[in-house]
């Protein structure tokens, strides 16, 4: 039997319950880890069958670590977990505390199913938006570029190293707010080393809030991501002209650390095609970036116009020196033919929906949503 304690639950005459209602004797040493969740209501048939099956009460090693592993205080349960319950084959009622960003402290539901999440690095940043976060995320690059070794936000240099920023964001932070950290390098060949740098990553931030972002490649590998950054940061190649090896590596790496126990954040998520394959990996959360994806798509249209109501050949010269900009040709189709460079972008606006139902810049998160209901 599995209860799931979600809402506050009364009887048809208005009688609570509770799991103290049992009164059923704890298991030794577990005294004050059961008392924790002496006041989790129960339904009456609940409560009707658990008073003739039930023997004992007890929790789990899960349990018992999560609370010594945040230090939380008596009587409590903390935030970012939820509370179930389990009745073993001996009869002992065992608790046990399943993670859950949805929940805060006590197995209480947060307000609402909506959990803001934040892209900084910055302890002074975060500090005032604690409460209201479920996850922050923390890349290499918003680390050291825009805290470790920006003056003006870390003060007085007192951080510098990216393990001692992780530690200040995890105490600020507390047990409620996933963190989601990037691997340094995602191109790393020996999974051995990737897996060294989790296990220091779980060693800070502990198993219950650590998240490992996992980006989506693409074409790019070990050997030609130096071309995004050196030199004129131009691409050889497009989205669409990777090896399936480079296209699926992400994919491959999510599927790998999770059988390894971690939660993944798949990240790098441009166009919905993209998610149907990352849920394979069971993500924890995934990333639908949408802001630069609407800009480029509404300039792309721009573009179009003018061309249309002008027949100025100039209109789609600068469409294709827009779209080399973004990459979304590469550097060697600087002499692309014109029409095929319009006939691309017409393609590509219409399967971003930019005219009619969808045409908010949202689609792929709908897409999103959609293939969401899928998954079991």
């Amino acid at each position: 039997m599995t209860v799931n304690y979600t809402e506050q639950v009364c009887g048809t005459a208005g009688l609570v319950l509770s799991v103290q209602s049992l009164k059923l004797q704890a298991v030794r040493g577990q005294e004050d880890l059961v008392k924790r969740i002496a006041n989790k209501v129960i339904t009456q048939d609940e409560y009707r069958i658990l008073h003739e099956a039930a023997r004992h009460i007890g929790v789990t090693k899960r349990f018992e670590d999560v609370i010594k592993t945040f230090k939380t205080p008596e009587r409590e349960t903390p935030a970012g977990f939820r509370t179930e319950c389990f009745l073993d084959a001996e009869g002992v009622l065992r608790f046990d505390l399943i993670r859950d960003i949805g929940y805060d402290r006590n197995g209480e539901k947060r307000p609402t199913r909506f959990v803001f999440s934040a892209d900084s690095a910055n302890p002074y940043e975060v500090a005032p938006i604690a409460p209201l976060l479920g996850n922050l995320t923390c890349n290499p690059g918003i680390v050291y570029d825009l805290f470790i070794n920006n003056p003006k936000a870390n003060i007085g240099n007192k951080f510098k190293t990216r393990d001692e920023v992780m530690v200040e964001l995890g105490r600020i932070l507390g047990p409620g707010c996933d963190i989601s950290v990037e691997l340094n390098n995602p191109f790393e060949e020996d999974f051995n080393k990737i897996l060294e740098e989790c296990e220091k990553f779980k060693e800070i931030l502990s198993e219950y809030r650590l998240v490992v972002k996992v980006p989506h490649t693409g074409p790019v590998n070990s050997g030609n991501v130096h071309e995004l950054l050196e030199g004129d940061k131009k691409f050889d190649l497009r989205y669409d002209q990777g090896t399936t090896a480079d296209a699926l590596r992400g994919h491959n790496l999510a599927l790998k650390l999770r059988e390894h126990g971690y939660r993944i954040n798949y990240t790098l998520m441009f166009e919905p095609y993209q998610t149907a394959l990352a849920l394979q990996a069971k993500p924890y959360f995934i990333n639908s970036f949408i802001r630069h994806r609407y800009m480029q798509t509404e300039a792309m249209s721009k573009h179009l116009n003018f061309f249309n109501m002008t027949g100025n050949k100039k209109h789609l010269e600068d469409l294709r020196a827009f779209m080399l900009g973004v990459d979304l040709l590469n550097r060697n189709e600087s002499g692309r033919e014109l029409l095929d460079v319009k006939k691309y972008a017409e393609d590509t606006i219409n399967y971003r929906k930019l005219q009619g139902e969808g045409s908010d810049g949202l689609d792929g998160v709908r897409h999103n949503l959609r293939l969401f209901r899928t998954v079991s």
